[in-house]
C-alpha cells in the first residue's frame, strides 16, 4: 500500500511538470506567432512571408524589427503603390495596431535599439524619440546597395565605382572616430553587382548578394566566416535551398539570431518596354547558416 501511494504521487508531480513544461513552450509559441504576424516559423525550407495583416492586396515587399519587436517598418509596391510606399506598424499590450505611413525608409537597428540606421545616416534614440540624421564620417558618402553595421558599430558596405561591379569595404570605430575604409579581400570582391551585406552582431559571419561565376542563376546569397584572428573564409554558395534561378538578395538575420530574411524575385517587363523588379519576402531557420560553417 505504501509503495502505491508513492507511485501515485510520484504520477501525479511528473504529469504536473510535464502539463507545466508543454504550458511554457506553448507560451513561447504564442509569442512567436504574434511577433511574426501569427505566421508560423518556418524550418530549414524557406517560406515566403507575408503576412495577410501587411499584405492585404499582396504588395507587401519586406521590412525590419525593431530589437523590442514592438515596431516593424515596411514597405509595399505595385499595384494601387505607383511608387514604393512606406509604413510603421506598432505592437501593444500582445496586439498589432493598425499601420501608418512614415517617413522613415530602409531602418536598420543596433543590437540594442538606440541607433537607427537610414541611409547613410543614423538617429539616436532621445527621450522624446530619435535625434536629427548625423554623419558617421566621410566614407559613407561613396556607400551605394547597402551597409550593416556590427554590434561594436563597423560599417561594412559597398561601394560602385562602375556601374555594374561593385566592392565591399568596413570602416572601424577607433577612439570615437571612424579609421579610413579597408577593402575586403579579392575572394568576396569577385562578380557583379556586389551588394547588401549583413554582417553578424559579432562580425562572425558575412552575408551578401552577388552574381559570380557557378551560381544558381541571377544574383544569389554568399557566406563567408571570420575566425579568431580575424581572417574571412573563402566565399561559399548558401546551396540550392536557399538560391535558384531567380535573384536572391538583401539578407537580414533577425535580432535573436533565429531566422535569415532575404529576398526572391525577378524583374518583370512592362508593356512600355521598361523593366521593373518584383521580389518577395522569404525566411528560414538560421540553423542553414551554421550547417555551413566549415
Amino acid at each position: 500500500m505504501k509503495w502505491t501511494v508513492i507511485f501515485i504521487a510520484f504520477l501525479l508531480i511528473t504529469s504536473t511538470a510535464c502539463a507545466g513544461s508543454d504550458s511554457d513552450k506553448k507560451g513561447k509559441e504564442d509569442v512567436e506567432v504574434t511577433s511574426y504576424f501569427g505566421e508560423q516559423p518556418p524550418g530549414l525550407t524557406p517560406k515566403i512571408f507575408e503576412p495577410a495583416m501587411l499584405s492585404p492586396d499582396g504588395l507587401f515587399e519586406g521590412g525590419s524589427f525593431t530589437p523590442d519587436m514592438q515596431h516593424f517598418y515596411f514597405t509595399r509596391k505595385n499595384g494601387k503603390y505607383k511608387q514604393r510606399t512606406f509604413f510603421v506598424i506598432q505592437q501593444q499590450n500582445g496586439r498589432w495596431g493598425q499601420e501608418t505611413e512614415t517617413d522613415i525608409k530602409w531602418s536598420q537597428f543596433s543590437a540594442d535599439g538606440k541607433v537607427m540606421y537610414i541611409g547613410k545616416g543614423y538617429r539616436e534614440r532621445t527621450k522624446t524619440g530619435w535625434s536629427a540624421l548625423k554623419s558617421p564620417g566621410d566614407f559613407i558618402n561613396k556607400m551605394a546597395h547597402g551597409r550593416s553595421v556590427s554590434a561594436n558599430g563597423t560599417y561594412y558596405y559597398t561601394v560602385y565605382e562602375k556601374a555594374d561591379i561593385g566592392e565591399m569595404y568596413f570602416a572601424r570605430l577607433k577612439d570615437g572616430e571612424y579609421a579610413s575604409a579597408v577593402k575586403m579581400s579579392h575572394d568576396i570582391n569577385t562578380g557583379e553587382f556586389i551588394a547588401h551585406p549583413y554582417i553578424a552582431p559579432d562580425e562572425s559571419y558575412l552575408i551578401w548578394d552577388v552574381r559570380r561565376e557557378g551560381g544558381y542563376g541571377q544574383a544569389d546569397l554568399y557566406i563567408s566566416f571570420r575566425n579568431q584572428q580575424g581572417q574571412w573564409s573563402p566565399a561559399i554558395n548558401m546551396g540550392p535551398s536557399i538560391n535558384t534561378a531567380m535573384q536572391e538578395s538583401a539578407p537580414q538575420v533577425t535580432h535573436d539570431g533565429k531566422y535569415l530574411f532575404f529576398t526572391r524575385g525577378e524583374w518583370l517587363t512592362k508593356p512600355d518596354g521598361s523593366q521593373n523588379y518584383v521580389g518577395k519576402r522569404y525566411w528560414v531557420d538560421a540553423k542553414v547558416i551554421e550547417k555551413l560553417k566549415p
